[in-house]
């Protein structure tokens, strides 16, 4: 039987800016998921995507209060449950900016 995955859930490093979302797993080694545990990437927390270096790497996320920024190449191993109210919310301000 195929797994399915919820269209909802995406990787942190693809998440738009603005966005929140609740970290569902991390698909990582186990010495840097210790590590991110202490910056507070543990499934089930709530993350908002703030903003992007210059260059576009890394990104900074809020959780727990804290921003952190992570690299691309780690936050594409980190799953993330898409807040889809917050996020349409956020694009239905965005249009009325403009």
């Amino acid at each position: 039987m195929a797994e399915t995955v919820a269209t909802d859930v995406t990787l942190l490093s693809d998440a738009k800016i603005g966005s929140t979302g609740v970290v569902e797993h991390i698909d990582l080694s186990e010495d840097v998921c210790h590590y991110l545990a202490h910056l507070g990437f543990l499934p089930g927390t709530k993350v908002e995507i703030l903003r992007s270096a210059p260059a576009g790497d890394p990104r900074v996320y809020r959780i727990d209060g804290v921003e952190v920024g992570l690299r691309r190449e780690t936050a594409q191993h980190i799953y993330l449950k898409l807040d889809t109210k917050s996020s349409q919310a956020k694009s239905r301000n965005q249009e009325v900016a403009r």
